[in-house]
């Protein structure tokens, strides 16, 4: 199969490279706004690159042209919802418009997977179902993705698309390239600091593995699924936790205990209290299941953080 990631260079994108290429003809199409790119010299002969920016559309439908995709998985996106909040303007084109640029360049009956995420879910009720949890987005990043969600469907009829979204939960474990929770833990912790100044602390999450979100990626855009409309599935653990036993079990992997101190420049105004993916669908369509526990992933994030130094300056 020929697959086209967007955001390829990415937190998720370049796990998922990495797992198709071997299998498939894979194409990466990425701005390299998260930095240089993030892939070995052994890699770079394994796919096709192509640096563009989603934004631009002329260029997404040249390089659709070229490599003649007959599956895309949509991961490019601003992420980070802090930012999303202070620019978004630039959120909302990169995740909205980004999204219906690529529909417009999409070949008639391509596979298109749109990364979508569980902040387009109402916060009042866990888990999270794909068709009946109501979505209510409370910030930026849910809304301009519950928009992208909408263009797949409005899409989607019109050119025969075999689409899908896959709501992502919270992706941890190497390779981060934005300043979320675990990063800020793991700088202060590789200082040597064992009073961890932290924001919002009892907010469980659903943490997913980086290689877990990678294989059901995969899953969802290689398998066939011949029912009809638009599929919507979740893409997490089914388990969730908070920052309290976070720091707990990373200290446990780290060796010696850490404290958390809250600091106030860190708090959000508002926070989803729980966040935890149903994920029956997911395996009664494609078979995919999680691999990972949270405390392999802490392991992993701990034995090979792989994160950039700016990042962790940062945090």
């Amino acid at each position: 199969m020929r697959v086209l990631i967007t955001g390829g260079n990415g937190y998720v994108g370049r796990t998922l490279t990495r797992n198709l290429y071997d299998e498939h003809s894979v194409a990466v199409l990425d701005t390299l706004r998260s930095g240089a790119l993030r892939f070995n010299a052994g890699d770079h002969e394994r796919f096709a690159m192509y640096q563009i920016d989603v934004r631009d559309y002329a260029a997404v439908q040249s390089a659709v042209d070229v490599f003649k995709p007959e599956a895309i998985i949509h991961l490019a996106a601003i992420h980070f919802i802090p930012e999303c909040n202070e620019k978004p303007d630039e959120a909302i084109a990169i995740n909205t418009l980004g999204t219906a640029n690529m529909l417009r360049a999409c070949p008639e009956g391509t596979t298109f997977v749109l990364a979508s995420t569980a902040a387009v879910y109402s916060a009042e009720e866990t888990p999270h179902r794909e068709d009946s949890s109501p979505t209510h987005p409370m910030d930026v990043y849910g809304l301009t993705k519950l928009h992208a969600e909408h263009y797949v469907r409005l899409w989607a009829p019109m050119k025969s698309l075999d689409a899908r979204i896959v709501r992502l939960f919270n992706v941890i474990g190497p390779g981060e390239t934005n300043p979320h929770i675990l990063p800020a833990i793991l700088a202060q912790t590789m200082r040597g600091v064992s009073k961890l100044r932290l924001g919002n602390c009892h907010p469980k999450r659903d943490y997913i593995h980086v290689q877990d979100a990678a294989s059901g990626f995969a899953a969802v855009a290689t398998k066939p699924w011949n029912g009809p409309g638009v599929d919507v599935v979740n893409l997490g653990t089914g388990q969730s936790y908070s920052v309290y036993e976070l720091v707990e079990q990373l200290g446990q992997v780290a060796g010696h205990p850490l404290e958390i101190e809250t600091d106030p420049s860190r708090l959000r105004a508002s926070d989803r209290p729980f966040v935890t993916a149903s994920i029956d669908k997911i395996y009664s369509r494609y078979k995919w299941k999680p691999r990972f526990s949270l405390r392999e992933s802490l392991h992993d994030l701990w034995q090979t953080p792989d994160i950039p130094a700016e990042l962790l300056e940062r945090s």
